[in-house]
């Protein structure tokens, strides 16, 4: 399996005190000399940790795949077009949130959902929906066109250690099959730690992890570049 870090929460701690430390480019850079896959930003709309021009800095990088998390609105497809990063991945937004809570409602939009991503994929932009396991979801996405599914682990991410897991993996497990079935590619992530990554591995097929969160928290005590290692080679070798 690939792995896609997501650096928001290095521009999260830049925000903190408004400045420009720590340095979201040396933070890209590291992970790009790490060799991972992708780097992963969630534009929000209300642009709470990654900002525009943190954005269009990474877009113009040389040889960086550039994943775009972003929520299904006219602002957004209009920023996607412009910047035309290598791929995006439509996901559910709240102000309130902390984080994203669950999966898009792609079978209760469905109609805007493919107008939405018509002129992203005539771009030639890798388009996938964050979704969670839910097999009507699965089947609305692949009315849409887009190539990809990223299915959200939150609910196994939650449940690792505890009575509640071998559903919630199995859950996921089946998700990913269903979805390759009908011919959609799949990644996965939310929650994803060093220690309930390594189950992955039992999903055949899994393309791509996006994970961020547990490697900048690792990273405050063994730095950014061994955290990232660390984990991409769980991803890659279990």
């Amino acid at each position: 399996m690939l792995l896609g870090v997501n650096i928001d929460h290095v521009a999260t701690l830049r925000n903190a005190r408004g400045g420009v430390e720590p340095d979201i480019m040396t933070a890209v850079r590291i992970c790009k000399e790490c060799n991972v896959a992708s780097i992963t930003t969630h534009l929000r709309e209300d642009r709470r940790h990654i900002k525009d021009a943190d954005v269009e800095a990474i877009r113009m990088l040389p040889h960086t795949r550039l994943n775009l998390e972003m929520a299904m609105t006219d602002e957004m497809q209009e920023i996607a077009l412009r910047l035309r990063p290598h791929a995006i991945c439509i996901v559910p937004e709240k102000r309130q949130e902390l984080t994203t809570e669950g999966g898009l409602d792609v079978e209760g939009q469905l109609d805007r959902a493919i107008k939405f991503v018509k002129p992203l994929l005539a771009k030639n932009i890798e388009v996938s929906f964050f979704i969670d396991p839910d097999v009507h979801q699965i089947s609305a996405v692949s009315k849409t066109g887009a190539p990809f599914i990223e299915l959200h682990t939150g609910k196994y991410s939650e449940a690792f250690g505890t009575m509640d897991e071998e559903k919630a993996f199995q859950d996921l497990k089946g998700a990913a099959i269903f979805a390759q079935n009908f011919g959609l590619k799949v990644n996965a992530g939310h929650g994803l730690n060093y220690h309930n990554v390594k189950r992955m591995h039992e999903i055949p097929n899994l393309v791509e992890l996006n994970i961020g969160h547990s490697i900048i928290a690792r990273a405050v005590f063994v730095g950014l570049e061994q955290a990232v290692k660390e984990m991409k080679n769980l991803c890659e070798q279990g």
